[in-house]
Formats: structure tokens, C-alpha cells, sequence
């Protein structure tokens, strides 16, 4: 190209040789790939006669034809464009190749790629991949043949140009670390073989991971040396469908404990912990001050930084405003004077696509159409007595971009009529991105008629009737078309009212904040003229000279230079299009060629299309071209553009001094403009600064590093009469110093007024006083912020080095949004991302600034690629701006919001990005790198000795935590069945006193009775059983039997057969017919584990338990003896059995905990008969109570209360099994209903159903008469903390059937005592009559506090406030105590710990544990370490707190509240702190509307986030950010990995708890087969 020739030739040859040499050394290219490439370097810098073998066309870089669509492709890289202020230069580019050199020496670690499903990945990925074979050739670009040209084809250099042969494999190994570090990837051979998925060695396999003592964190293994363990990066398309079976829970209970499973994603997180082990850049200040309050981390100023030295800077007087003669004393006048004086002059013309002139516009025909519009709007709206608008009235101007001559008819005719016109973008659609705002912008103008043309106003969207709909937050218009034809012609007396310019308002310009809210700036007519005058003088404007002019005419430089400047000074405007500029970027410069006209103004993306084209052109000459205006020349990014188009047109006429930058903005107008001089020996100025001086705010001249420069070109000086100054941006606007980045402030006739309607943001804008150092201000007239941040330099000259709008504070630290827009646009190779679709902004999280880079990725692009160029911006940012990136998000092409003009909406993208709507198609989130003001990690304290703390029942003054519920033996009742010692005597003795008395009623799905049992009914069948037992399964007495039934009374019946036979009773749900796989296994183990001798269970089950399915799913041999009690003998035993020690074993309780661990414990008679006893007198049951129960019954209170208390207390029972519900909802509330039932037991999941499926069903249920008015308790059985919001959204929802709110409750219970706690109620009258207890209490505590283990309630709706609901009242005979799970002392009331309990009815021991029993050995019987150090207590493994409340029951006794806070097992420890998974899932469900279930859990320390998403797939990236966002804001933790899956992957158990360990392994084996999987650096 032109400016070959006058580049140097050694410097960056020399580098590029070096690096060449360096890659055959490695041995990365072959002998004759280096002596292709050399001589291709050299050639290029040698003058090369067109006709040797080369296409003189084709450019020796490797370049795409310029057709509009591949413009933006073009590859050079000291010129590049983008949406208008989008540019980067030569010397960026290398400081950002230098940067990430840098990185590689640093021994960057490889970032894990991201996982996707193969249905979210781009489908043409596979077949872009380089084999690996051909690891020499960079990656061939697949994306278009017309990038390989010429002789081009074979010879492999990688489509980023000029200054990157093989950068590719270079800049691979900067970011991958040298060859040798932990990562065996290098670019070109990512595809590990055409893409199949290569099981990866797992990185744990060969760590031994120890039993901690708390059994379900696995250890750390951040602390493991590195250096053995080799990581491949799998693709991301290799997660394609699998034919893994679902994980069941029977392989996976072995991993509960936190074994790693092998596989994919083990490696990567392996590979994850690995680069967050690396030091982050700012170290943190570790303190610890011992207080549960968690301080954020402050940026502490660095004492380092530059301050600025020089002296305190002086106001900038523009030159006088020469008045001169001749000027009109108003435009209108000057419009009338041309319009009459010289009518054939022309105004302005009109291009169109083909760039031929459409229509000539001439003073004359402007004076007379704008005379019409005028008298139109004034006397042709309305009525005479009631005209629609008024002088001072303001009118919107609707005109699209290609009819200017239309707008400007309009716009005079608005100004002859003394209305004000407001100029805004025709709205495309109801639901345009910014036209809602315009809207908002119209209605508080009071904007009533809309001025259109006839074109424009065909176009509008219009409703079925053909009007023209309201848009979107838009007032009620009336639309009225300027076009001559349509108007009726004005009387000859009337003429317009020409004033001298005087205070009124002349026009509204519409401004769009950083926040996307619109503005109207006004500016007075009297400023409007002055702003004329002072550009006519600035730029030596004369008559009738020529203007070619490409921008918007609508506002700013377009508005003031091509439609008000012009007509003052009778000049001829020649308009370009964007429409035309697309189809033809040089259309401009052929039309200055063409109409040798003396100025242009065009913005920096018009000299870039300008370079890209200009290939095609022979006779082009711009010697005629006095000034270039460059509009955006105040973009520290422009010069580039500057100078390569100086460059290459200087040898087509281009004088140097033409080129005239200027700074201009909404509120100031023309700030600053660079004047044209005839002088070209004074050199423009130019200033390259340190940008790690920029972002402290102050000036130093270019840094020792040469990296971080921020070149800037100036913008001239102050305009004539203003007075400019540079203040402080925040805070009271103080002068800066010399050195010092600052706002512009003008003081100036010729700028706007206020924002239109908006008082208060007026006069901080508009009304400014700066203020010298000793606080008194500089001139007694007020200053106007341009919204421009630089400095003013020397001989006056302005440079600008950003806008206030782009600014971003983050860590105290300023950078400017366009500086790291060109930062990521100088990461090579471009091909992947569209170069002007890229918008950076910043979100606020945890206090701080957040920087997000949003870019539009090309369909072309590989996963892999996209990927490669984003973990290089990172870097490159990093390097560059010392600043890390939180999110960096690629989005399908042309799908972020656009702005009227093309570019890109950016607080409309913001508002996508923050709602989870923008649908990425890849992110990488940086929490780790970014966050650095998290509150320090907590240093636990040791313990208080014994000595110090035990004065009575005070711990550090505080109240000792125990309480106990009403003593058992001081209970006088008239309890009969206390006189059995086993709960086989008690049935005897009920069948034989009252045979016929109903115990239990079963329902079906359609609420009728399926079958009933009376005492005697139940003594029998029991009998019977029995015999079955002694004579067909040929059992003694204490072997194990496990009963395999469905809920119902066979079960029942089996429990107390095998009582009779003294045998051990092991309830077990059956396997489910639907999937068989997953669920047998864990009935096969529960047999195994239990030891049992025979199975006994249903005709139908039989049948199951033999068929195909199921041995496929288990070995069916090893099943001992089956026994179908369908079919019973007829005779009864001989003798039934008697045992002789209430001690021994009366059944076996098993189940599986959340943390999928299988543990059974025993049941002694005693403990089996004081359990009974104990709910009996909670509940208050006796014969004539009715009780409805929807449980499970296999383990557990459920198990107790379906099986047990019936026979114990007598009352019946009505039974309901929860699988009904899901065929009828309704079931269990019609069934309460119905048989008028005061007591009812449910679960969660049951509760649940209702809600859910109940919903929108009250009223006509409420129709089909159900009542729930008598219900006084409704106790949800549970082992976990209360679910408060679901208990409240159904006494909320079911309140109006008569469901008392106080009425529904909780229990609390675990392995070592099925039922610590359980609320009975006692509604109004019932209160007096014996044991009622107070309503169940809910506070509040703060969260913050509760992971620190300590307690502290807070006022309902505080910050960090969490809701715990009490978990009911303790049971007679339960003793209660909090200690602290590690010394195992005592805990005072405000501290969190391990809930123990003594009572006569714990658990005797573990049966066994599928595990370590050594581990459990203390569970049943642990000791206090200090106090009482005598009872025996078992360890619940659930952290809680007591708190002593006012209230009484009626006895009198205090009552005292337990409140669980969540089990110890489930906690997570992370930075020193416990946290609850569940308070952690709240919050982020809450984010997103699709997240219809979250889990979490640890591994190796980082928080790993499963999501459900219900929508589709293209909203799974969407959470990625709100995730980490959520959980970073309120619970100060950085989220490791985020997995989203489909509905129903978390695995639920029947209690409606999370299996939050299986989906762990299940992740972990790599069986989920997520949508996507992120991992956060």
C-alpha cells in the first residue's frame, strides 16, 4: 500500500525475523515454511514492479475484495474501523502483542473451556478444526475462499495480516504458558483428533484424598503441587448425547463421601483451581479483627500512585468574536435575505444509492416551502378560535437519513413559525431499543404534532384501520406531512414575523445518558446565531463555498455545520447518506473531487471506509479541500485514522494542515475545532501518554514500559468568545492542575441552555461556578460541562482523552470505555468477532465497578476460536490497562439492540445483560482476577478454656443453650397402654377390649376407602403372618425381615406380624415399575446392608422384583427368600412371642440422608413405646380422634406415625399415600375436609403439590365444599430447616377455604431421634384444655452473622436478613443442648452449633453405616467436654440455635424455640466461613425466571452452582453472569463453576430434599449431560 514506502524498513522486520527464527529453533515450522515466510517479509518491503507473477490488485497481505459486506473484514492493522469511534493503531497493536508476551512469560496457566451441549454449538465447527497433522500451517481460514487469493493459496499464512505470520501459535503459547507448563495444548492441535471426546486422565486419581473429620467436605486440594499432572483441553463440542444411564443412587453412595469419580470435568476443575492458585495481581491485605462483621475490603489509594505537581491551570480565552457587518441578525433573516436576494443559489443536494444527485434544493424554493410549513402548522391545525400549536410550542421533526432537504424545509419552517422543533430518529418498530426513551422525551416536552415527510410516513408501522399505532412510552400524536403538495398555499398578506435573535428557544437536541434515559438539551436562538458566527469565523466560511457533508443533519456537527452555518453564510451543501456511504464508502471523496469542494465533514469511520476502498480509484484529487472537519476527532482513537488517511491521500493533493479534528457535545455545541491554516511547517500537537497515569487522572508523558500509551492528537482551541476550563470531574468543580485530566467547562453565548423540564440536572450541567484553590470562583458568569474529559496543553491547544459517559471507576481506578474497545480490537486475529459490534460497559457488583465487554462474534468462528481470542482480550486488557475484565460475553452475530445509525445501543445492551436476556453464545466470567474486596477470610479463634467460662449457666456471658420439653414421668394420665412394655401386647390387649374399634382407613386416588382394619382385624392378619414366617421362611426370632410394600395396611399388618413372630421388622419402599434401573439398587443394598434373612412383600411386587427389568438393573440370585403375603396360611401360631428384654432390637429404621450416606439405626422396644407415649401426650391422642396422614411410611416420624401411634393411642388413622396425589391433587384436602379431621401430618413434598397443583383451583373446590375450618394442626414432618416461604404460600393460598393461618407447623427430627420437636396447636377455646403450646415464632437473623456461627437478630426487611421459622415445640422427655461441633463444650443462646439430645426415645446405634464406622461411634453417646460432663447425649449433626422466649404454655412453663439452621453435614466450608447451601439456592433462584431449581456444593474449595433452566437452551449463557452476580452481591463468594441442566436433573428425595451429593458425583463422572458448563477464572 502507499504507506509502505514510507514506513522504515528495519524495525518491525527485524522483530518479526527474530520471532520467525525463534519458531524454527522450536521446531514449530518446517525449514521451507521459514524460507517462505522470510522472503515474503522482505519482499513486501521491497518495490515490487506490478506483472512479476503478482496480481497488482491483490495487496501482499492476504485481503478480502472491498464489497460492503467484507469491508468491515479488512485486515490491515494500522487502519481499522468500526461503528463510528471505533479505531486502533499501529503502535496499539504491537503494545498489545508485547503485552501478551509478557502474559507467556509470566507462565500463564490454560483456562478450562467451557462445556456446551452439542445442540448450543455452532454447527459448522467440526469441519474448521486443523487436523493435527498439520501442526506447521497456522489455522487455514475456512470462513471465506475469497480471502485466498493469487498465489496465496497453498502457502498457509494465517488470515491476520502484516504483522502476524504465525502470531497464532506464538500468542497460543503466551497465554498457554511455554510448551512445557501444565497443558499439552498448543492452537493447532486443539482437536485432539477430529473432535472425539478424549476421556482425560483424572487429575485426582492419583491424590489420595484422607477422611476428614467432618465427612463430607473433601479435603483441599488447592495445595498440591502441580507439576505432575497433565491437563488436555477437550473441545467444547464433545458433549454430544451420551448413552449413560441417569445416575442411580447404588454406585454413587460409595462417592458420598467426596472420592472423586474419574473424567472430563474432574480435569477441569483440577486445571481451574491450578490457575486460580497463581497470585492475583493485587494482593490482599489479610486483617482479622474479631468480629462476625464482615468488612468489604477497601481499596486502600496506593501510596505510589502519581499524583499531579504542576500548578493550578488558567482559563482559555477563545479569540474575539469579530462581528462582522454583514451578518444577519437571526437565521431566519439571513434565510429570507438569500431566499429573496439570490433564489437560484443552491442550498443543498440530495444523493441517491447510485450517488447521483436527486435534487437540488435552492435558496429560493428553502424560503418558500419554509414559509408554508410555517402558515400550515400555525392556521391549518385546529380551529381559528382553538389552534393545536402555538408560538413556543414544541413540534418533533421525524425524517429519515437519505431527506435532508425535507428536514431542513421543516426545521425553517418550525423557526419562521417561532415553534421548537425537537429532531429525532424515526422509530423502526413498536419495540425499537432507544425509541421508548425518545418518548419519554416527547411527552414531558409537551410534543403534540409530528412533522414527516411523505415518504417516511408510509413507511410507519400502521394498525390494521391504517393508523399509525402510539409507540411504545410515546405521547398521542398528530402526524402531518411537509411535503409542498399536501399544504395550501398562504394568503399574500400573511408573512412570517422575523425577530432579531433574541432569548426564546430555537430547537431541542435530543442527547441519550450513559443510563439510555433521553435528554433534550435547548439551545436559545441568540445562541443558536452566536454558535453560527463563531464556527463561520473558526472555519473561514464564505459564500457560496461548497460543503460536502456525511453526517447525521439531525444533530450536532451535521445539524450546525450542513443546515445552519451553511444557510448563514448562502453556502452549497452537498449530503451523503449512510445508505450510500454502504453501498459506496468513497462516494464522498468522488462527490469533493466532483464539486471541488472546499470542506468536508465526515467522522474517522468515513476515512477508514475511505482507505479500505480506495484501491479502485485512479483520479482522485482533494487538492480543492481547504478543511476536513473530522466530527469524532476528539475519540483518542481517531488519529490512526488521521494519519493512515493523510498518508495514503497526501499523494492524491491532501494537504496536511486540512485535516481539522474537532470536539464538540450536546450541551457546549463546538467545544474546540483545530483551525485550517495556510501554514503547514507548525505541526499539529500530539501528546502520547502513560495510560497507568490516565487512569490515576493525571498527565505523565509516555511510560518507561512503551505498552500502556494513550496517543492523542489536539482539537485546537477554545471557539472565538469562550472562556474554557478544566475541573475536577467529581465533587465541587475545582480547577485541576496543569497535569491533571479534568472536565471541560465552557463559558460561552453559543452553548445549550438546560435540559428541557429537568431543574435540578440543569443546573449541575449548565450552571457551574469553578473554583480556584482558595475556593472562590473565576468568573462571575456560569460555565457549561461538556462532558468531555482532557486537558488544555500547550499554546492553548485542547486534547481530549475521553467522554465522562465512557468512564468507568473501578478500584479507584479511571479507564475510558474506548480505550479498551480498541484494546480488544487490537487482539489478532479479528476473524472471529465483527469489528464495530464490540461495547464495553460497566455493571456495579459488590460495591465496586464491574467491566463487561459484550462483542458480536461471526458465524463462521469455531468454539475453540472464540475462545482463544477471548482468554487472549482478557489478557491483552490486563496487560495493557492493568485491569481485569468480569465478564466478556460473544453474542450471535447482529443481535445486539442498534442505534438509529447502526452502532450499538449500549444501555440497552446493559439492560439485556443485567436481565439475562441477552442470549450469549459464549462467556467467560473473571470473578477470581476481578474481585479483590471481599471481606478477609475468617481465622477461627481458639476455643475459651473450660475454666474461664463455666460460672452457672453463663458462657461469656451468656446464657447456657438447653431446654427441654415437659417431663415424662411427673405426667399423671390415665394411660392404659403404659402398663406394656412392647407394642405387640398393647394390639393383643386393644383386640381383645375393644375388637371392632376402626385404627386405620386407607384411600385411594378418588378419595373413596380402599380397605379398613379394626384391632381385631389387625391381631389376626398379624397371627397369620406370623406362621407365614415361622413355617415357610423357617426364621428364629431376631432375624432380620424386610418389608417390601407399597403405603398402605399390608405394610402395617407385616410390621406387627413380624412382631409377633419375633422377628426384626426393615420397612422398604419398594422399586418404582417406572425405573427400575435407578431405584432397585437401593432396595437391593438396604436388604444387603440390613442383613436381612427373607423378603416379605406383594403378589404384584413378586412379580416385579423376577422380571427382565430388574435383573438387568441387580444380580436377582443373591435375593434371599421372597414371601407373598397375598397368600396366607389359614391357620394361626401356635404360641405367639414373647420377648423377654425391652432392650432388645424392636425394628430397624433406614434411609438414605441428603448427603446420600444409607444409615440405619435401631429401635429398642423402650425407646419404640416411649416414642408413642411421647407423641401421644404432644397430640393429645386418644380412641375417638380422627387423624389424616400423608407420609411416606418407611422411616423416620412418618414410618411412627403411619404404624405405630394408631395402636399405641387408639385413634384412627386415615391413611393417604402421597404417590395418589399426583394423579389427584385435591386428594389429601378433600379427604380433611370430609372426615371433619382436627389433626393432619403431611410432608413437604405433599405440601408442595397442593401449591403448586392447587393453585388456581380454590374456588372450585371451595364450590365442591371443602372446608378446612376445623384443622387446628397441620404439622409438616421434616429432617431440615422449616421451608417458611412454602408454608406460607399455602396457608396463604388455602386461607380461604378456612385453613386457621396459624395452624400449619413444623417437626424436627433426624437420625439419632426421630422426633426432637412437633407443634400441636391449640386454637381458640381448645387453648384451656391441658398441653396447648404457643404459636410457632419466626425471626430474623442476619446471614452475615450466622457465617461466623453466631447468632444476632435483626429487624424483618433488614439487609442480609434471614427468616427462620421455629421448628416446634421440644417433645416430653427430650433434654436439648447446643455445643460446638469441634470441642464439643457448651455454646451459649447466641452462638450457632451441633443440636444434642438426651431422651428415651433416641436411637440406640447405627446399625450399620454404609462407610466408616468408626467415624459415627460418637453420634449416639458424646460427652460434653466441659459442664455437664455426665449425660449422655447423642449428636444430632444439625446446627441450630435455642431461643428463650416470653411466651408460656399452660402449665405455665417457659416456652423455649429451637430454630434448625441446616445440617452440619450439608455446610459448606469456604474462606473460613459456614454456609448453608440452601440460603445460597434461594438467592439464586430468585435471579432469573427460568431457574426453575438450583443446588450447590464444594469441590476442592470452589462453589460449584447447578441450575434447571426451563426455557430453551439460548438462555442458558444468560445465567452464567446473573449467577455469579447474585451470589458474589449477597453472600460475598465467587461461584467456581456454573452448570446448567435441564428440568428435573437435581435429584429430589421422598422427603423433598436435595441429593446434593449424588448430582456432585453425577457432575463429577461427567453423567449429567449439562447444557453448559462454565468456569469461572
Amino acid at each position: 500500500m502507499a504507506d509502505r514506502d514510507t514506513l522504515p524498513l528495519p524495525l518491525e522486520v527485524r522483530d518479526r525475523l527474530a520471532e520467525l527464527e525463534l519458531e524454527l529453533s522450536e521446531g514449530d515450522i518446517t525449514q521451507k515454511g521459514y524460507e517462505k515466510k522470510r522472503s515474503k517479509l522482505i519482499g513486501a518491503f521491497l518495490p515490487q514492479a506490478p506483472g512479476k507473477g503478482m496480481d497488482p490488485s491483490v495487496p501482499h497481505e492476504r485481503r478480502t475484495p472491498v464489497t460492503p459486506g467484507s469491508s468491515s473484514r479488512y485486515h490491515r492493522r494500522r487502519s481499522s474501523g468500526s461503528r463510528d469511534e471505533r479505531y486502533r493503531s499501529d503502535v496499539h497493536t504491537e503494545a498489545v502483542q508485547a503485552a501478551l508476551a509478557k502474559q507467556r512469560e509470566r507462565g500463564k496457566m490454560a483456562v478450562p473451556m467451557p462445556s456446551k451441549r452439542r445442540s448450543l454449538v455452532v454447527q459448522s465447527s467440526m469441519d474448521a478444526y486443523t487436523p493435527p497433522g498439520e501442526e506447521h500451517i497456522g489455522h487455514q481460514d475456512t470462513s471465506s475462499g475469497s480471502e485466498e487469493e493469487g498465489s496465496m493459496q497453498g502457502e498457509g499464512t494465517p488470515t491476520s495480516s502484516q504483522g502476524s505470520i504465525n502470531m497464532e501459535n506464538w500468542i497460543s503459547r503466551a497465554i498457554h504458558g511455554s510448551t512445557t507448563s501444565s497443558t499439552t495444548s498448543s492452537s493447532s492441535t486443539q482437536s485432539g483428533g477430529s473432535g472425539a471426546a478424549s476421556r482425560l486422565a483424572d487429575v485426582m486419581g492419583q491424590t489420595h484424598l484422607g477422611k476428614s473429620e467432618n465427612h463430607s467436605t473433601p479435603p483441599d486440594v488447592t495445595s498440591y503441587t502441580t507439576d505432575s499432572i497433565q491437563v488436555e483441553r477437550p473441545q467444547g463440542s464433545t458433549t454430544a448425547s451420551r448413552a449413560t444411564p441417569k445416575y442411580g443412587n447404588a454406585e454413587l453412595m460409595e462417592t458420598g463421601d467426596g472420592v472423586p469419580v474419574g473424567g472430563r470435568v474432574s480435569a477441569k476443575i483440577q486445571q481451574l483451581v491450578n490457575t486460580l492458585k497463581r497470585p492475583k495481581r493485587p494482593p490482599l491485605r489479610e486483617f482479622f479483627v474479631d468480629d462476625f462483621e464482615e468488612l468489604l475490603e477497601v481499596q486502600q489509594p496506593d501510596p505510589n500512585q502519581p499524583r499531579a505537581e504542576g500548578a493550578q491551570m488558567l482559563a482559555m480565552r477563545g479569540e474575539q468574536l469579530g462581528v462582522v457587518t454583514n451578518w444577519p441578525p437571526s437565521l431566519e433573516a439571513a434565510l429570507q435575505r438569500w431566499g429573496t436576494i439570490s433564489p437560484k443559489a443552491p442550498c443543498l443536494t440530495t444523493m441517491d444509492t447510485n450517488g447521483k444527485p436527486l435534487y437540488i434544493l435552492t435558496y429560493g424554493k428553502l424560503w418558500v416551502r419554509s414559509m408554508k410549513v410555517a402558515y400550515n402548522i400555525l392556521h391549518k391545525l385546529g380551529s381559528k378560535q382553538e389552534p393545536m400549536v402555538r408560538p413556543g410550542d414544541r413540534v418533533a421533526l421525524v425524517f429519515p437519513n437519505n431527506d435532508p432537504a425535507a428536514f431542513m424545509v421543516a426545521f425553517y419552517g418550525c423557526l419562521l413559525a417561532e415553534l421548537v422543533p425537537v429532531p429525532i430518529e424515526v422509530p423502526l418498530t413498536r419495540k425499537d431499543a432507544g425509541s421508548q426513551q425518545i418518548g419519554f422525551l416527547l411527552g414531558s416536552c409537551g410534543v403534540t404534532v409530528a412533522l414527516t415527510s411523505d415518504a417516511c410516513h408510509k413507511g410507519l408501522p400502521k394498525s390494521t384501520t391504517g393508523e399509525i399505532p402510539q409507540f411504545k412510552g410515546w405521547p398521542k400524536l398528530l402526524w402531518f406531512v411537509t411535503e409542498s403538495k399536501h399544504l395550501s398555499k398562504p394568503p399574500r398578506d400573511w408573512f412570517p414575523h422575523i425577530k432579531d435573535a433574541n432569548n426564546d428557544t430555537a430547537y431541542i437536541e435530543y442527547k441519550t445518558c450513559k443510563d439510555g434515559s433521553v435528554l433534550g438539551v435547548t439551545v436559545m436562538r441568540m445562541a443558536l446565531l452566536t454558535h453560527c458566527q463563531a464556527l463561520t469565523q473558526s472555519c473561514g466560511y464564505t459564500e457560496a463555498e461548497t460543503i460536502v457533508n456525511v453526517l447525521d443533519f439531525k444533530k450536532d456537527v451535521g445539524l450546525w455545520h450542513g443546515i445552519l452555518t451553511s444557510v448563514m453564510n448562502m453556502m452549497h451543501v452537498i449530503s451523503i447518506p449512510y445508505s450510500l456511504m454502504k453501498v459506496n464508502p468513497l462516494s464522498w471523496i468522488q462527490k469533493v473531487c466532483q464539486y471541488k469542494a472546499k470542506v468536508a465533514c465526515v467522522k474517522s469511520r468515513d476515512m477508514h471506509w475511505a482507505l479500505v476502498a480506495h484501491k479502485d480509484q485512479r483520479d482522485i484529487n482533494l487538492s480543492s479541500l481547504r478543511m476536513l472537519v473530522v466530527a469524532d476527532g476528539s475519540n483518542p482513537w481517531s488519529i490512526s485514522s488521521c494519519d493512515a488517511f493523510l498518508n495514503v491521500f497526501q499523494s492524491k493533493g491532501l494537504k496536511p494542515e486540512v485535516i481539522c479534528p474537532c470536539a464538540s457535545s450536546p450541551e457546549a455545541l463546538t467545544v474546540a475545532i483545530r483551525r485550517p491554516t495556510d501554514d503547514s511547517n507548525q505541526p499539529p500537537g500530539r501528546g502520547v501518554l502513560s495510560m497507568q497515569g490516565l487512569s490515576h487522572g493525571v498527565i505523565r508523558v509516555d511510560s518507561e514500559e512503551k505498552l500502556s500509551v494513550l496517543t492523542l492528537q489536539d482539537v485546537g482551541t477554545a471557539m472565538p468568545g469562550a472562556l474554557m476550563c478544566v475541573v475536577k470531574p467529581d465533587g465541587v468543580p475545582q480547577l485541576c492542575k496543569t497535569d491533571e485530566i479534568g472536565e471541560l467547562c465552557v463559558c460561552s453565548v453559543a452553548t445549550g441552555t438546560s435540559y428541557y423540564g429537568l431543574s435540578g440536572m440543569t443546573k449541575n450541567t449548565f450552571e457551574v461556578f469553578p473554583m480556584n484553590s482558595v475556593g472562590a470562583p473565576i468568573s462571575e458568569y456560569p460555565f457549561t460541562r461538556t462532558g468531555l474529559l482532557g486537558f488544555v496543553g500547550p499554546g492553548g491547544l485542547c486534547f481530549i482523552a475521553g467522554k465522562m459517559d465512557g468512564l468507568m471507576v473501578v478500584g479507584g481506578r479511571r479507564h475510558n470505555a474506548d480505550d479498551i474497545v480498541a484494546t480488544a480490537l487490537a487482539v489478532e486475529p479479528m476473524k472471529f468477532v465483527y469489528r464495530g459490534r464490540i461495547a464495553v460497559f460497566s455493571i456495579t457488583v459488590l460495591h465496586d465497578e464491574r467491566i463487561v465487554v459484550v462483542a458480536e462474534q461471526r458465524p463462521d468462528s469455531t468454539e475453540e476460536d472464540s475462545f482463544q481470542w477471548m482468554s487472549r482480550v482478557l489478557q491483552a486488557i490486563d496487560g495493557i490497562h492493568q485491569v481485569g475484565v468480569y465478564c466478556l460475553a460473544l453474542v450471535p452475530s447482529n443481535t445486539l439492540p442498534k442505534t438509529p445509525l447502526g452502532g450499538i445501543h449500549l444501555s440497552e445492551t446493559k439492560q439485556l445483560f443485567l436481565e439475562g436476556s441477552l442470549h450469549p453464545c459464549n462467556v467467560l466470567m473473571c470473578p477470581h482476577t476481578c474481585v479483590t474486596n471481599l471481606p478477609k477470610p475468617r481465622q477461627k479463634q481458639p476455643e475459651i478454656g473450660p475454666a474461664s467460662v463455666m460460672v452457672g449457666n453463663l458462657v461469656s456471658g451468656k446464657r447456657i443453650a438447653q431446654a427441654s420439653g415437659r417431663d415424662l414421668g411427673q405426667m399423671e394420665d390415665n394411660d392404659q397402654a403404659r402398663k406394656f412394655l412392647f407394642l405387640s401386647e398393647v394390639l393383643q390387649w386393644r383386640a381383645q377390649t375393644t375388637p371392632d374399634h376402626v385404627l386405620y382407613t386407607l384411600l385411594n386416588s378418588r378419595g373413596t376407602i380402599a380397605s379398613s382394619l379394626s384391632c381385631v382385624q389387625l391381631h389376626k392378619r398379624a397371627e397369620k403372618i406370623a406362621t407365614m414366617l415361622a413355617e415357610r421362611g423357617h426364621l428364629q426370632d431376631g432375624d432380620h425381615v424386610a418389608l417390601v410394600y407399597p403405603p398402605g395396611i399390608d405394610l402395617i399388618a407385616a410390621f406387627y406380624g413380624c412382631l409377633y413372630a419375633g422377628c426384626v421388622p426393615i420397612t422398604v419402599r419398594p422399586p418404582h415399575p417406572q425405573n427400575i434401573a435407578t431405584t432397585l439398587p437401593t432396595v437391593k443394598m438396604i436388604v444387603e446392608v440390613s442383613r436381612s434373612a427373607c423378603m416379605m412383600t406383594t403378589a404384584v411386587i413378586c412379580k416385579l422384583l423376577r422380571s427382565k427389568e430388574a435383573s438387568a438393573a441387580v444380580d436377582v440370585r443373591t435375593w434371599p427368600p421372597v414371601l407373598d403375603t397375598d397368600d396366607l396360611p389359614k391357620k394361626k401360631p401356635p404360641l405367639l412371642y414373647k420377648p423377654s428384654n425391652p432392650d432388645t432390637l424392636a425394628y430397624l429404621d433406614f434411609s438414605v440422608s441428603t448427603t446420600g450416606m444409607l444409615a440405619g439405626v435401631k429401635m429398642s422396644h423402650t425407646a419404640t413405646s416411649a416414642f408413642c407415649r411421647s407423641i401421644k401426650l404432644q397430640c393429645e391422642l386418644y380412641p375417638s380422634r380422627e387423624v389424616a396422614i400423608c407420609l411416606d411410611p418407611y422411616c423416620g416420624l412418618g414410618f411412627v406415625i403411619w404404624c405405630l401411634c394408631s395402636v399405641y393411642s387408639g385413634h384412627q388413622s386415615i391413611l393417604i399415600p402421597p404417590s395418589e396425589l399426583e394423579v389427584n391433587p385435591a386428594l389429601w384436602l378433600l379427604a380433611v375436609s370430609q372426615y371433619k379431621v382436627r389433626d393432619t401430618f403431611c410432608s413437604y413434598s405433599v405440601m408442595e403439590l397442593c401449591t403448586k397443583g392447587l393453585g388456581l383451583q380454590t374456588d372450585s373446590l371451595k364450590s365442591r365444599g371443602l372446608d378446612l375450618s376445623r384443622v387446628r394442626t397441620c404439622v409438616v414432618v421434616a429432617e431440615e430447616r422449616p421451608r417458611i416461604a412454602l408454608t406460607q404460600s399455602f396457608s396463604k393460598l388455602f386461607k380461604d377455604l378456612g385453613l386457621h393461618p396459624r395452624a400449619v407447623s413444623t417437626s424436627f427430627g433426624c437420625r439419632v431421634n426421630l422426633a426432637i420437636c412437633l407443634q400441636p396447636h391449640r386454637l381458640g377455646k381448645l387453648a384451656d384444655q391441658g398441653t396447648s403450646g404457643p404459636d410457632p415464632t419466626t425471626v430474623y437473623v442476619d446471614m452475615r452473622a450466622l457465617r461466623h456461627d453466631r447468632v444476632r437478630l435483626v429487624e424483618r426487611g433488614s439487609p442480609h436478613s434471614l427468616p427462620l421459622m421455629e421448628s416446634g415445640k421440644i417433645l416430653p422427655g427430650v433434654r436439648i443442648i447446643i455445643a460446638n461441633p469441634e470441642t464439643k463444650g457448651p455454646l451459649g443462646d447466641s452462638h450457632l452449633g451441633e443440636i444434642w439430645v438426651c431422651s428415651g426415645h433416641n436411637a440406640s446405634g447405627y446399625f450399620t453405616v454404609y462407610g466408616d464406622e468408626a467415624l459415627q461411634s460418637d453420634h449416639f453417646n458424646s460427652r460434653l467436654s466441659f459442664g455437664d460432663t455426665q449425660t449422655i447425649w447423642a449428636r444430632t449433626g444439625y446446627l441450630g440455635f435455642l431461643r428463650r422466649t416470653e411466651l408460656t404454655d399452660a402449665s405455665g412453663e417457659r416456652h423455649d424455640a429451637l430454630y434448625v439452621v441446616g445440617a452440619l453435614d450439608e455446610a459448606m466450608e469456604l474462606r473460613g466461613m459456614r454456609y448453608h447451601p440452601i440460603d445460597i439456592e434461594t438467592s439464586v433462584i430468585r435471579t432469573h425466571k427460568s431457574i426453575t431449581e438450583c443446588a450447590v456444593f464444594t469441590w476442592t474449595n470452589l462453589l460449584v452452582v447447578v441450575v434447571e433452566l426451563d426455557g430453551s437452551e439460548q438462555e442458558a449463557l444468560d445465567l452464567v453472569p446473573l449467577v455469579t452476580n447474585v451470589v458474589l452481591e449477597e453472600h460475598y463468594l465467587i461461584v467456581g463453576v456454573v452448570v446448567v441442566v435441564d428440568i428435573g436433573v437435581i435429584p429430589i428425595n421422598s422427603r423433598g430434599e436435595k441429593q446434593r451429593m449424588h448430582l456432585r458425583d453425577g457432575f463429577l463422572a461427567d453423567q449429567l449431560d449439562p447444557i453448559y458448563v462454565a468456569y469461572n477464572m
